[in-house]
């Protein structure tokens, strides 16, 4: 019987391993709607969500910069031309290949000082509210961006805030995934934000009662003036300068917590990447707050099974949804900021623990026990450059455009991170000053042998280990190439037995995976958050480089 490799590259969509004999893509029976062929591209790479940002990305390249100016330039432009998504008030990660090493950086930022669980229980709270100043956390990316470039950036830093600059100022058009996206937010934000604290908001992305329309050409002064202040003065002027003095203002006029401290003791922190093999792969992570070990629980629990020769069966989905389930149950109870947990990551990836696990998958559903994960929204890049430099970066408000909260004049949209904390005594995640949340963000890295293999990631809050071990899947065990893998029908587990399933899924599957006691619901729209949205590059065994960008989004990946 013929492998699944064997049987995709027989119908001309097969992915090879870098390390394997070379590929073979042809346009025939491509397998999956959009039709979309992966791009070959020999001396750089580009690959997010929006086109604009693509291009300020790959313009870096062109311009003699390397895959973390070609990220950053695309980083800042996803500020400006996708608010929905992320912003100058987000956190960020990354993981950079320098060549022969993976690096990881950890931009995310805490809680304030004077935000503390008795704060929460003298307002009546059982839990932190996605809007508003309990929901702020200090802001990661702008020093991540510094950072970033201070130890691997070849162009000059204030480059690479040009196009965004540019588009902040003179004006983009909304694609149409952000026009449904922001039109959506300022309709919701009409009903439920009411307080001084929003005023900031409605004046940037919804002045004058201006509706978002696809097509529709917005400036964002305040929010280049930012950029600008960013670029010039290497972030500090976020921390310590102006930005940090209007957004400590602005907090103390309005009931916020964050001070000049907060701002100015923030720092990014370079971590250890994490690791799991899987099927000769090794899948690479960053540790906690982020919640990457997630997906290198649930592969680590795969790893042991057969998922068959055919990715389209009942017994392939049941398998990886439960290994998804037994893998957040285990985040949900153990995962927060590293100082406060008990149980470290070595134990929930320790070769017994893991066979312990996986033994308790059986033929039924199970219900995982604690946890119920929230909706969000976040922007990933991955870039290569032509000496082998790789980065996979991933940048995000949380939910939509965060806390709802924008610092006047700034254009700095707050982040809610601080929504992720938990209000339990004891619990590895509780709320503390200085704390880092638990988080979503998890920027993804393949490599095999000790050789690069790529960036990948798929983004949305609870989906993004879900979405990371279905791009592990299809490509390793199904042999799928990255825009194929980026293109077929996903699942997401939402809770107990409860699991959304695209409509591209067989009604073979859908059947089946009732009968086994799933409860599904079929989330109409192949193009929409709901399932994530990513982004791939894998290095072949010539150097060149072969890439996917998410269909369910505007963007696309663009090389040369």
């Amino acid at each position: 019987m013929e492998s699944p490799a064997e049987s995709l590259s027989r119908k001309g969509y097969a992915m090879t391993s870098p390390l394997d004999p070379p590929l073979n893509l042809t346009v025939a029976d491509f397998p999956y709607p959009s039709r979309r062929m992966p791009l070959l591209a020999s001396r750089g790479v580009v690959a997010t969500s929006t086109p604009l940002a693509v291009q300020a990305g790959l313009g870096m390249l062109l311009a003699g910069g390397n895959a973390v100016d070609a990220a950053l330039a695309a980083a800042a432009t996803l500020t400006v031309v996708e608010p929905t998504q992320n912003g100058i008030g987000s956190d960020a990660f990354a993981l950079v290949w320098d060549g022969s090493k993976l690096h990881g950086l950890n931009g995310s930022g805490r809680a304030p000082a004077a935000l503390t669980p008795a704060v929460c229980r003298s307002l009546g709270l059982s839990e932190l509210p996605p809007r508003g100043w309990l929901a702020v956390t200090v802001p990661g990316t702008p020093r991540a961006w510094h950072d970033l470039h201070q130890r691997f950036g070849r162009l000059p830093f204030a480059s690479l805030f040009e196009p965004a600059v540019s588009y902040a100022e003179e004006g983009f058009p909304l694609s149409p995934q952000v026009a449904a996206a922001w039109a959506g937010s300022q309709q919701r934000y009409a009903e439920t934000n009411v307080g001084p604290e929003y005023a900031g908001w409605f004046d940037t992305f919804a002045a004058g009662g201006r509706g978002a329309r696809a097509g529709d050409v917005w400036r964002l002064p305040g929010h280049a003036r930012s950029l600008r202040s960013i670029a010039e003065s290497g972030a500090e002027s976020f921390y310590r300068g102006e930005i940090a003095e209007r957004t400590v203002a602005f907090a103390a006029r309005t009931g916020g917590y964050i001070a000049a401290q907060d701002l100015a003791d923030h720092v990014s922190t370079w971590d250890e990447p994490i690791s799991a093999g899987y099927r000769g792969y090794d899948v690479w992570e960053l540790p906690p707050n982020c919640q990457g070990a997630v997906a290198l629980e649930a592969l680590s629990i795969l790893e042991g099974l057969d998922l068959g020769p055919e990715r389209e069966t009942v017994e392939s989905y049941h398998r990886q949804i439960e290994a998804v389930k037994l893998a957040f149950a285990d985040a949900y109870a153990y995962l927060g900021d590293p100082k406060s947990m008990t149980v470290p990551v070595s134990s929930l990836l320790a070769p017994d623990y893991v066979a312990a696990r996986r033994a308790l998958i059986g033929p039924e559903a199970r219900d995982p026990g604690p946890g119920e994960p929230p909706p969000g929204g976040t922007v990933y890049i991955a870039a290569a450059d032509r000496d082998g430099m790789m980065v996979s970066y991933i940048q995000s408000n949380y939910s939509g455009f965060g806390s709802g909260i924008v610092v006047p004049e700034t254009g700095v949209a707050l982040q809610n991170r601080g929504s992720g904390f938990s209000l339990r005594p004891g619990h590895p995640n509780l709320l503390g000053p200085g704390k880092r949340p638990f988080h979503t963000l998890m920027p993804g890295f393949l490599t095999r042998g000790g050789e690069a293999v790529g960036p990948f990631s798929v983004m949305g809050t609870s989906m993004q280990p879900q979405g990371h071990l279905q791009m592990v899947v299809n490509q390793i065990d199904y042999g799928l190439n990255p825009q194929a893998s980026l293109d077929a029908p996903r699942w997401r587990w939402l809770r107990g037995k409860e699991l959304n399933l695209e409509p591209g899924v067989p009604e073979a599957i859908v059947a089946g995976l009732r009968t086994k006691g799933h409860e599904i619901n079929i989330r109409e729209g192949f193009f929409g958050p709901a399932f994530g949205r990513g982004q791939i590059i894998r290095r072949l065994p010539s150097g060149a480089y072969l890439a996917g960008s998410e269909t369910r989004a505007d963007g696309y990946a663009a090389g040369f």
